[in-house]
């Protein structure tokens, strides 16, 4: 996991590098962007709940390299995530490995269903992160997620709403395919 954001850490420390250079910058967003709608459709294609979970992860480290490469305040909203990503991400992987024990080693999400009568302890931790990273108020995702979608609206020029459309339509695929994989 250390080596998965280590990209993002880097970036944001070198600020000062990436925002001397606009076209570094249009570069960063562009692979942010790219990476988290490739992260969102692969995401959605997969039954394997560890799967869906990694490519979740790349999905949101996709929405953290949109906020460095936006420069200014996104660069802290980037690290926001990253720290809000950890806590929930950790919660959900937790509570996966917890059903795929009571499930006999079963990963694949379309033979799940109606555990929350089994496992109700798991199923409102498991909640809690689902809704975390979907961008429900007061959770975390949404203090951290949603202002980096707004932040990439408010860049200024003509790319505002390609990038922004971009973290707009990521962020609804995120809420399809974890509500699914909650469901």
């Amino acid at each position: 996991a250390t080596m998965v954001t280590a990209g993002v850490y880097l970036i944001a420390r070198s600020n000062p590098i990436f925002s001397a250079n606009a076209t570094l910058q249009t570069v960063v967003v562009s692979v942010g962007a790219l990476t988290l709608l490739i992260g969102c459709v692969i995401g959605a294609a997969k039954d394997d709940i560890k799967r869906v979970l990694a490519w979740s992860t790349v999905s949101q480290i996709g929405y953290m390299f949109l906020g460095v490469g936006l420069g200014g305040g996104a660069y802290a909203l980037a690290i926001i995530h990253l720290l809000a990503h950890g806590f929930f991400k950790a919660n959900m992987f937790l509570g996966a490995g917890s059903v795929m024990h009571g499930m006999h080693d079963q990963v694949d999400i379309r033979r799940f269903g109606g555990l929350r009568k089994h496992m109700p302890y798991t199923w409102i931790t498991f909640m809690m992160g689902w809704l975390a990273i979907i961008g429900i108020p007061p959770l975390s995702g949404y203090f951290s997620k949603e202002p980096i979608i707004a932040a990439a609206f408010e860049r200024g020029d003509w790319t505002s709403w390609l990038y922004g459309t971009a973290a707009l339509l990521g962020a609804g695929l995120t809420a399809f395919y974890m509500t699914r994989l909650f469901v």
